[in-house]
């Protein structure tokens, strides 16, 4: 099972994700509590301090972006972020203003398509973006992401999953049934199996998933 399919038809439309996310802006960075256990394995696998370009869909508060381009970039790496939300896009630039000689922000309309050139980069970058989506919409993404990455380069993703124990089946269960009644109370994200949607276009290097308080994330490296 890729996704609930159940839930299908409650994936937010492009202007609920974009009034949402506007709303929610700064507060996005309380989820670190859960995010960051496996941000810190998504960092181990990814090899950033070789990347020379990094494209990053749903950027968000910028939060990890900064900390790429202080701690991990080579000092010749570029980035992009991309967010459908206009105060994330703010909020972004405002975040990477000490690297903006290198470090461009973009706000998009949402469409699968990327305003990136074939072959432009050597890292696409999403986390906690694609639990957001449609199933085609996750298989267009994913499409655009081969073709905007250049030989060698690598897919880094991150997402919420389905429960591997006990607790966390549970906490994902009412996760799932508070998504199907208001997807907005959660952020209109919902578990998926980002391993279902890789095929034999992408060969995967790494992939572990990571449960803290119950919420698990699905971790995926491939080229």
């Amino acid at each position: 099972m890729a996704y609930s399919p159940w839930m299908a038809d409650r994936v937010l439309s492009h202007e609920e994700a974009k009034a949402f996310y506007d709303r929610f802006g700064r507060k996005q960075d309380l989820q670190r509590i859960y995010e960051d256990p496996a941000i810190e394995v998504l960092l181990r696998h990814a090899a950033f301090e070789s990347a020379s370009a990094v494209v990053e869909l749903g950027c968000g508060t910028g939060r990890l972006a900064a900390r790429l381009l202080r701690e991990r970039f080579p000092s010749h790496a570029t980035y992009l972020g991309l967010d459908i939300s206009r105060t994330m896009v703010e909020l972004t630039r405002a975040r990477l203003e000490p690297w903006a000689d290198r470090a461009k922000v973009q706000l998009t309309e949402g469409s699968p398509g990327l305003p990136v050139a074939d072959r432009a980069c050597d890292r696409f970058l999403s986390t906690y973006v694609l639990d957001l989506l449609s199933e085609e919409e996750i298989r267009l993404t994913l499409l655009e992401a081969r073709r905007v990455l250049a030989p060698g380069g690598l897919l880094c993703l991150a997402s919420l999953t389905f429960g591997q124990t006990l607790p966390s089946r549970l906490v994902c269960r009412i996760w799932t049934t508070v998504h199907s009644l208001r997807p907005q109370l959660v952020g209109g994200c919902s578990p998926l199996r980002l391993e279902a949607f890789t095929g034999s276009d992408w060969r995967v290097l790494h992939r572990e998933v990571r449960c803290t308080f119950g919420i698990c994330t699905e971790v995926l490296i491939a080229s």
